[in-house]
């Protein structure tokens, strides 16, 4: 039995990092307590056979410094593409990184730079809550020095794959470390967070100080690179954010009432003053049903609401049902216009970008409901 104290200090230091490891169970959408336990009991054999260790009180960087080397599973011959020492990063620049969606993407190449290459799984239209990873898709995670989701359940039909690639390379959520005052759980969210956290800029700021601080870790010969790149970008976030709130404040309080397709919106609404009724939930995986477009009927019709919005990762039709059950009621409703809500728009385009994508969204909610 492994009792001396320096054992005993390497379990001390294991159970932070497996409680650390384990808060990736219920983020990847709660798989089960099996599969925790699985996990858990791992980690616990290496730390009493001297596996990797960690300073304790291991910020996040410190630990995406040390994670590829934390556990070995049945890819043990890949280990050495993640070589990573508690020393630094000694892999092969531009750091190759996978990020899910765009908007993680989009934190990682502004505040990488030149020592990053960044490629992001799902493109313009993409639905995260309902997107699988391909075989392809494995390919390129698994190539992948350090992996980038956004977390609080997005991905769900991921969780698997992120799951078994954390115990061979570092995987981050970027909203793990935003604490719980911050996030919405309302009763219909059955427990879970929201995860649009990006539609509040001042939230998605967050997460890019998080981004910063795991680089600077991962890759500390080029720490002030990333905290150098990091600040002129934070500012645009910031001046971004207080567009979005100057420019809704324009629309009269009356008609400042956001009808989409499903509840992305409700950080927007939040943090710049703008009602959201939504169709459906958080999570574009349930269907409304008749019903729930029934509801919305009457809510458009008592309250004279004359603009609805379309989102380009969301299915439009539950929209032109709500139409034309307007149109029934003799209650004429237009489509305000598209939003981008899941996906950021085409590469290369102003909403490609993070800030592209909200400043497009501010202009078009304005100009329908001004």
């Amino acid at each position: 039995m492994c009792e001396n104290d320096e054992t005993m200090r390497k379990r001390r230091v294991m159970k932070k990092r497996v409680t650390s490891d384990t808060e990736l169970i219920p983020k990847l959408g709660r798989l089960g307590v099996l599969s925790a336990l699985i996990f858990t009991f791992g980690l616990a054999l290496i730390a009493c056979s001297g596996g990797s260790e960690t300073d304790d009180g291991a910020s996040a960087p410190a630990r995406a410094s040390s994670s590829a080397k934390a556990t070995a599973d049945e890819d043990h011959d890949h280990t050495s593409e993640h070589a990573n020492t508690g020393d630094g990063y000694d892999g092969p620049y531009p750091i190759p990184i996978v990020a899910t969606t765009g908007m993680v993407a989009d934190l990682a190449r502004n505040i990488g730079g030149d020592h990053v290459s960044v490629s992001a799984l799902m493109g313009e239209g993409i639905d995260p809550h309902l997107y699988k990873a391909s075989p392809g898709d494995v390919t390129k995670l698994r190539g992948a020095n350090l992996i980038l989701y956004s977390g609080l359940h997005l991905e769900g039909k991921m969780a698997d794959v992120l799951l078994r690639l954390a115990r061979r390379q570092p995987v981050y959520a970027v909203t793990e470390e935003l604490s719980e005052d911050l996030m919405r759980e309302p009763p219909e969210f059955q427990g879970q967070y929201d995860p649009h956290v990006w539609f509040d800029v001042s939230i998605w700021s967050r997460c890019g100080e998080f981004v910063r601080d795991l680089l600077a870790g991962f890759d500390p010969d080029h720490a002030e690179d990333y905290r150098g790149s990091a600040e002129p970008y934070l500012a645009e976030l910031a001046a971004l954010d207080q567009y979005a709130r100057e420019q809704i404040a324009t629309i009269p309080e009356e008609k400042r009432i956001l009808v989409t397709a499903h509840d992305a919106f409700g950080y927007f609404g939040d943090a710049y003053d703008i009602e959201v009724i939504a169709i459906q939930g958080i999570s574009t995986e349930s269907e409304a049903g008749v019903y729930k477009i029934n509801q919305m009927v009457d809510a458009l019709v008592t309250r004279k609401i004359k603009a609805v919005f379309v989102e380009t990762s969301v299915s439009d039709k539950n929209i032109k049902a709500l139409i034309e059950g307007c149109r029934a009621r003799e209650h004429d409703v237009v489509i305000g216009g598209s939003l981008y809500s899941d996906a950021m728009g085409k590469h290369g385009t102003q909403a490609g970008t993070y800030p592209g994508m909200v400043r497009s969204n501010v202009d078009t909610i304005v100009g329908a409901l001004k």
